[in-house]
């Protein structure tokens, strides 16, 4: 056999090892949440829409079609109670205005529902009611949420709106998922399409030319991580190919080298109140910008700086501390401890591009469907189907 021919065996042979290994692991998904797909399908069934606009923000500086949150660790001054906030780490305002945050999360997780049973069933009465939703917020014009983010994450008494709100949006990761899986199969119209496309058009252009979207992008932490993985995913649904690129160099040059450390721990999460919590969010974050950026041209997956660097040692440090988390030898979360950790995407993200048994077992045996509010408003990913 000559070199060429041995060369496009061996291509073909990975290509097909590849694809077969991922259609496997669809199917252990499918078969492990199957159940409880079609139940919380057919419960988001009689679901109406509720958008931003039936929740009135009075300390925002906006209008009913504005997004508005409040900064997380902000609280009244005790001396003076009526003067601006001040800062407190890790310890959530419970007073703080989340209605608008809560109507987001909401919405992804109806979505997700509706669209992960039409994957499993095939049947359309799921994405008919998922698209009622869409159309409430992105469509009507009654109901609509302004395609940016200015009066996010707002401070009393300092600031209307912060870069660092942008957050907030992780949770229409997976209503574009939905999006795109729709259009692939021929379920939204040409009109739907050109709408939601337009929206998230205008939200991508804020996000990359704003002020409040350059300072995020600019982020060290977390915060520079889901930019990164928001811009990469609506980039991709609206076809923005500049900004894909402009995402796959800022995971290789800044997100990894500046972030990950050499024995793939994130040093400045370690750093914060909550360590634990926060290493598990930047790793499933930067797990997803790898897995929405990689294909058959470009595999982040196995991207490594100069000095070893790279995802699969990210997840690699912190499995044993996923498996067992009284190994932890960092301080413990001020807050929420024994809510993490859960049903983590990098661990299933990891082993979709190279397998490991082991990531999938754990991966399988844990919290697939977290009730607590602060997991899940920090698990964007919660729909694994979409993204397989």
């Amino acid at each position: 056999m000559n070199t060429k021919l041995l060369l496009l065996v061996s291509i073909i042979a990975f290509v097909f090892c590849s694809c077969s290994h991922k259609t496997r692991l669809k199917k252990q998904v499918t078969d492990l949440l199957h159940s409880e797909i079609i139940l919380r399908g057919n419960e988001a069934l009689g679901e109406e829409p509720v958008t931003i606009t039936s929740f009135v923000a009075e300390r925002s500086a906006g209008g009913i079609h504005d997004f508005y949150s409040e900064g997380d660790y902000w609280w009244p001054d005790p001396v003076n109670p009526d003067s601006a906030y001040i800062r407190r780490d890790g310890e959530t305002n419970p007073d703080n205005f989340v209605a608008h945050r809560h109507a987001m999360i909401r919405f992804s997780t109806v979505v997700g529902d509706l669209t992960s049973a039409w994957i499993v069933t095939q049947d359309k009465k799921y994405i008919e009611q998922a698209l009622k939703h869409i159309h409430a917020w992105f469509i009507d014009p009654e109901t609509c949420m302004n395609p940016d983010l200015q009066y996010a994450q707002a401070i009393k008494g300092i600031v209307t709106g912060r870069g660092i709100g942008i957050i907030d949006t992780i949770h229409l990761l997976e209503v574009v998922r939905s999006l795109i899986i729709m259009e692939q199969n021929d379920l939204l119209s040409v009109d739907e399409a050109v709408a939601t496309k337009d929206w998230f058009s205008k939200y991508l252009f804020w996000l990359t030319n704003h002020p409040y979207g350059k300072e995020e992008m600019e982020a060290k932490n977390n915060h520079g991580t889901c930019w990164v993985m928001q811009a990469a995913l609506f980039a991709q649904y609206t076809g923005n190919t500049d900004v894909s690129d402009f995402c796959r160099e800022r995971f290789r040059n800044v997100l990894l080298p500046n972030q990950m450390d050499t024995d793939g721990s994130f040093p400045l999460e370690l750093k914060r109140t909550k360590p634990y919590g926060y290493s598990l969010f930047n790793l499933d974050a930067m797990a997803t910008v790898c897995h929405i950026l990689s294909d058959e041209n470009h595999n982040l997956w196995q991207y490594t700086t100069e000095d070893g660097r790279n995802m699969q040692k990210g997840v690699a440090w912190m499995f044993p501390y996923i498996k067992d988390k009284s190994a932890w030898s960092f301080d413990k979360d001020v807050m929420y401890w024994d809510e993490w950790p859960v049903a983590h995407p990098a661990l299933l993200f990891s082993a979709y591009d190279t397998p490991d048994d082991a990531y999938v077992s754990l991966w399988s045996a844990l919290e697939h469907f977290p009730v607590n509010d602060e997991v899940i408003r920090n698990l964007p990913v919660r729909h694994p189907l979409l993204w397989l």
